[in-house]
């Protein structure tokens, strides 16, 4: 079997297990499968750059996810203008002098010889820097969130069409990505794991804790979509007609074409990054890459810059994971900090790249697409399962209450047997690297 007829044959089961959840259960419950599973492609697709590419151990994805859901409330969701005017002045302002001391204490630490008067100068210009900026911050943020915190009590953001905060999401990770790697990315690879993790976690926190910028654990609410809402097309007289010819109930014609909407614009996207992905990877750039991957030491006596490199990639994979986070946002209509969730759905991304082929964009894709079907569908299958083989046994036996309720746990199980079965008779992935 040739790589390309193996690839078709992968991808082809894939689409057959689309179709099959649309025959079997519902075409509405198949094409939200289709959606995320396209937004875990991307996903996979920027891990495969960091550690196929490169070799980094980053376990901080839901960090940089997290930042791309943020993007998506500061560009799309009306300002308040209430909260502008009551704090909104003091909080930029406070943000400028935490900024600025930051750059005076780095400005001060090479300018200043090295002994005490460097160490004072800068303890100064921290402490003072630090309560001048929460004098002004605190202040501030009080009058923020008092402006009718049950709706708002936040800033809002810019007003600007949705999709546009799916770019500035990967802005907005590119350049936490790069304060990160400045700091992280000379240390050892399982050194690297435990700093974007502890790191992730903080980003999630500052969300969830300032309401400030969006609401907290209050959740933001009714994001602009790029599709039109469902009710806008069934009070359309042309839509429900074109469904009504069709056979199909306006109301689940108006869910599956807004979804189909969403499909295209992610497909659309997904193509973009991986057709430059791709190019990436054959290019003199991507052959540097995996040689600094595959021995640093040698890479670098042939004149590499192998830290400068290395922030590149680390750069590049998070932009295109915060790029899916906006695109999840996005598509859930709300961002909700409490769903971020680092050592559980970065484990599922991780377990994409392996399966699918660590090195291997089109690998990536699929196991993006395939673990993710797994991850909504193996629960059901598995509760059908135990219904079939307890079916004989009397109502209320123990063995039949045990089985029944362990359904609950098939996820974690068949991401543990699936990962088991590739690496032990497919070690480099479902389309492994060339």
């Amino acid at each position: 079997m040739t790589d390309t007829t193996r690839n078709l044959f992968y991808f082809g089961c894939i689409a057959a297990l689309l179709i099959g959840t649309g025959i079997m259960t519902s075409w509405n419950l198949a094409i939200t499968i289709l959606n995320f599973g396209l937004i875990s492609a991307i996903m996979a697709l920027g891990v495969n750059l960091q550690w196929g590419f490169a070799g980094l151990f980053n376990v901080g994805i839901m960090g940089f996810v997290a930042l791309g859901g943020l993007a998506t409330v500061l560009v799309a969701m009306p300002p308040v203008g209430e909260a502008w005017a009551a704090g909104g002045l003091r909080v930029i302002t406070a943000l400028v002098l935490g900024a600025a001391t930051i750059v005076g204490a780095i400005l001060a630490y090479n300018a200043l010889p090295k002994g005490r008067m460097r160490t004072l100068g800068l303890l100064a210009i921290l402490i003072v820097g630090f309560f001048i900026y929460r004098a002004v911050f605190d202040g501030g943020v009080q009058a923020v969130e008092a402006i009718n915190p049950a709706t708002t009590g936040y800033l809002g953001g810019l007003g600007l069409p949705v999709l546009l905060a799916w770019p500035v999401g990967g802005l907005l990770a590119a350049g936490a990505a790069w304060i990160i790697g400045k700091t992280a990315l000379g240390l050892r690879s399982d050194y690297l794991a435990i700093a974007t993790l502890g790191i992730a976690e903080i980003i999630i926190a500052i969300l969830k804790n300032e309401d400030w910028l969006a609401r907290g654990v209050k959740n933001v609410v009714g994001l602009p979509r790029p599709a039109p809402y469902e009710i806008d097309l069934q009070n359309s007289d042309t839509f429900v007609e074109r469904a009504t010819s069709l056979g199909i109930d306006p109301v689940t014609a108006s869910t599956l074409w807004v979804k189909a909407i969403y499909a295209g614009l992610f497909t659309v996207v997904l193509l973009i990054l991986f057709i430059l992905a791709q190019r990436a990877l054959h290019s003199p750039w991507g052959r540097m890459m995996r040689a600094i991957r595959d021995n640093e030491v040698a890479a670098e006596a042939m004149g590499k810059d192998v830290t400068a490199r290395h922030l590149q990639i680390f750069v590049l994979g998070s932009a295109i994971c915060g790029i899916a986070g906006a695109m999840m946002t996005t598509l859930d209509g709300q961002l909700t900090p409490g769903t971020y969730q680092p050592l559980r759905f970065t484990f599922l991304v991780w377990v994409m790249v392996i399966v699918g082929g660590s090195g291997n964009n089109l690998g990536a894709v699929l196991g993006g697409f395939l673990i993710w079907w797994l991850w909504v569908m193996v629960e059901p299958i598995g509760l059908w399962l135990m219904q079939v083989v307890t079916s004989g046994m009397a109502d209320g036996f123990w063995l039949r209450e045990h089985l029944l309720d362990s359904a609950a746990h098939m996820r974690l199980l068949t991401m543990g047997i699936v990962l088991l079965l590739v690496l032990r008779f497919s070690p480099r992935g479902l389309i492994p690297e060339k």
